[in-house]
């Protein structure tokens, strides 16, 4: 590559990064959207979870032949788990479907996808296939269990089985099918395609007037709209969200990262999150803490809650659900690297995507093998996905590699998805 080209390339980045600093200068955010819903002093999802286990409990200790109750019960407890985050509860559905499966002998099709369900919310995605595959075989509400088994599949890596399972199903007036073909659309790359069919599937749910679709929709339409760059209409629609349930979590932290991401104002996205963890109890919201700590220098802080989540890690419960965000938290300690290796092995043994191999040759890489993660990014990673996190981990490999004319078409990519991957992969990018 000449010097003209190389100076081309450079001036290039600049312009973007420019812009990229003058985007984040608009305020987008308005304290006084969301001030309302950071100190919600009643949770109806909670209270009804409440009223039902009660109600639930009582029925089964009168009649306790009556399985069915163990099922409410079950679906009690899942509810208990979306609205405080807690893992206990989501333990105790699975006790609970376990039992009910155990009952009916593993022979009624909902109590097997129930469980899968709960598998799937503790990423334990083979146990989910198992159960689900015993549910096909029973045929009952079969439509169901195919669009159960694409979302199996699609996180297991058996992408061409996800396909023809989403194939059996097609319909572009069906909600379930169109949020399907949306996930499926941005794994293969598509986000255009992506924000279309999500948006298909947000006026079948306005349409249907049920408060959850409504809500799935537009959590998951912002979070779209924010890998677009439209970060307006992903503010908007998290507000829509928080409209229909104050205590929705998953929004609140949606508003943080514009915050801080797009906003540069990491105070506000702190007071944000603080507000969602006095209620809400979920260890990557440390994790997150602890990265905008570290773009505020706040080294104390960082420290504080890295000690949070390591704690929260003692917790047997949570399983296999953190695996990624432990590998790449071992991976950047000299001491622990080790620990990295053996859980990015497990993970790859557990769904082998390329984002899981790519928690392995990043583990490798920093371990100083770079042979070994060269090798694992050209067989399983390179062409196979476009997370911009492992187009970052795949370019410093090709750069320590040597192979910079890879590496210049990762880096204008990166350069376009600083918003999404954080302000404190700026200058890593750049680095490139």
């Amino acid at each position: 590559m000449n010097s003209k080209h190389n100076l081309i390339l450079i001036l290039f980045a600049l312009v973007l990064f420019t812009n990229c600093k003058q985007e984040t200068q608009t305020q987008i955010t308005n304290a006084n959207d969301y001030n309302s819903y950071l100190n919600v002093s009643e949770n109806e999802a909670l209270e009804r979870a409440k009223q039902n286990e009660v109600f639930w409990s009582e029925k089964l200790a009168k009649t306790p032949n009556q399985f069915p109750y163990i099922g409410k019960l079950a679906s009690t407890y899942a509810d208990y788990f979306s609205a405080t985050g807690q893992v206990e509860y989501l333990k105790k559905a699975e006790d609970h479907l376990v039992e009910v499966n155990e009952i009916t002998k593993y022979n009624n099709a909902a109590y097997l996808k129930s469980l899968a369900y709960n598998y799937i919310s503790q990423h334990k995605f083979k146990e989910a296939l198992e159960h689900l595959t015993k549910a096909e075989l029973l045929s009952e509400d079969l439509q169901e269990t195919n669009k159960m088994l694409f979302d199996v599949h699609l996180e297991l890596g058996n992408y061409e089985l996800a396909h023809n399972y989403l194939l059996t199903f097609k319909s572009f007036s069906d909600f379930d099918y169109l949020i399907r073909l949306s996930k499926w659309s941005d794994h293969i790359g598509n986000l255009d395609a992506a924000i279309k069919y999500m948006e298909k599937a947000m006026v079948i749910a306005e349409a249907s007037n049920i408060s959850s679709l409504k809500q799935w929709s537009y959590t998951n339409i912002a979070d779209f709209y924010g890998h677009a760059g439209d970060i307006e209409n992903s503010y908007l629609h998290y507000l829509k969200a928080l409209e229909l349930d104050p205590n929705d979590a998953y929004a609140k932290k949606g508003i943080a990262w514009i915050v801080y991401s797009h906003e540069k104002n990491p105070e506000e996205a702190l007071r944000i999150l603080n507000a969602v963890t006095e209620t809400y109890v979920a260890p990557d919201y440390f994790l997150l803490k602890a990265e905008i700590a570290e773009y505020m220098t706040n080294n104390t802080l960082v420290e504080e809650q890295l000690v949070l989540y390591k704690n929260a890690m003692k917790n047997k419960a949570y399983g296999d659900m953190y695996n990624k965000y432990n590998v790449l938290l071992f991976a950047a300690s000299k001491t622990k690297i080790d620990s990295a290796i053996t859980i990015a092995k497990i993970e790859v043994e557990n769904r082998p995507t390329p984002q899981s191999y790519d928690l392995l040759a990043w583990s490798y890489f920093n371990d100083g093998n770079l042979e070994e993660a060269l090798q694992i990014v050209d067989a399983h990673i390179i062409n196979k996905t476009f997370e911009p996190e492992t187009l970052y981990h795949v370019a410093e490999i090709y750069k320590a590699a040597g192979k910079r004319k890879d590496v210049m078409p990762l880096k204008e990519e990166l350069l376009a998805s600083i918003y999404e991957l954080g302000p404190t992969m700026e200058a890593k990018i750049l680095n490139l």
